[in-house]
């Protein structure tokens, strides 16, 4: 199958900026992605397969399987000073580099498709310890962007601790030139557990996104959403690692101490 993007609906859109938000450390992009699509109701249109995604379904209490799958949402600006939003959430990244770069160049190209310029990428930067105001740090595709985005809470002076963006926050960040795409990674400082989810650092991305967005979001169910989220997120990566310890051979279940300890950006 590789990768292939099922569309629901072709929704029209006017100027639409992309934001993505999938899981990775503290799941911070993934968290503040996906309750910005529920605080402002947005609209699932597509989503997006690959076979670069661990092969396995979960089993809901109903019985139901669930495929492991990228959603794409819109939301239509309401207000002067708004634009259209296109969102992508998701349950996984790909277990593979290849995997990595086929599914950011079948975004870039979906999302570019439908008259994409701009786009906004969310991650989690690991610094090692909690901080008490986590910071967002900024990197961009290109230079002027810095003065387009600055006077947001925006932090612009860490290139030299960030040094690299794993997965694809990073990715189509860096391909979006590619396709006239300009983008910015924002990175929610986070200390840096792979499963335990970080709220804190999340909601300061959303405080960012708000105004860059010019919309309201109230930020005091976000505890409660990441508590509803948490079981879920856990069951999925704890399955990731079994079957990548299962495809990895001589790897022992539960005996990758020394992999978890590497760090990740994303």
């Amino acid at each position: 199958m590789a990768t292939k993007i099922i569309e629901f609906e072709k929704p029209k859109l006017k100027n639409p900026i992309f934001i993505e938000g999938l899981p990775g450390v503290g799941n911070v992009g993934r968290i503040a992605a996906g309750y910005i699509v529920e605080e402002l109701g947005a609209k699932k249109f597509a989503e997006l397969h690959s076979s670069h995604f661990m092969p396995f379904v979960l089993l809901h209490q109903s019985s139901a399987v669930h495929v492991l799958k990228n959603e794409f949402y819109y939301w239509k600006a309401k207000k002067k000073g708004q634009r259209d939003v296109i969102i992508l959430i998701g349950d996984s990244q790909s277990i593979d580099p290849e995997g990595h770069y086929e599914i950011c160049e079948e975004v870039l190209k979906y999302v570019s498709s439908m008259g994409v310029k701009d786009m906004i990428t969310l991650a989690g930067l690991s610094i090692g310890e909690a901080p008490k105001k986590p910071k967002v740090i900024g990197a961009v595709s290109d230079p002027s962007l810095v003065k387009k985005y600055s006077g947001v809470g925006i932090d612009f002076d860490a290139g030299s601790r960030v040094g690299t963006i794993v997965g694809a926050s990073g990715l189509l960040v860096g391909m979006g030139k590619y396709y006239d795409v300009r983008g910015i990674c924002l990175l929610g400082e986070t200390v840096g557990f792979p499963i335990i989810p970080d709220p804190k650092s999340a909601e300061e991305l959303i405080r960012v996104l708000t105004k860059i967005l010019s919309v309201k979001i109230d930020v005091s169910r976000l505890d409660k959403k990441v508590k509803e989220m948490e079981e879920f997120i856990k069951k999925v990566q704890n399955i990731e690692r079994q079957t990548m310890a299962q495809l990895t051979k001589g790897t022992p279940i539960g005996k990758g101490e020394e992999n978890e300890k590497l760090t990740y950006i994303g």
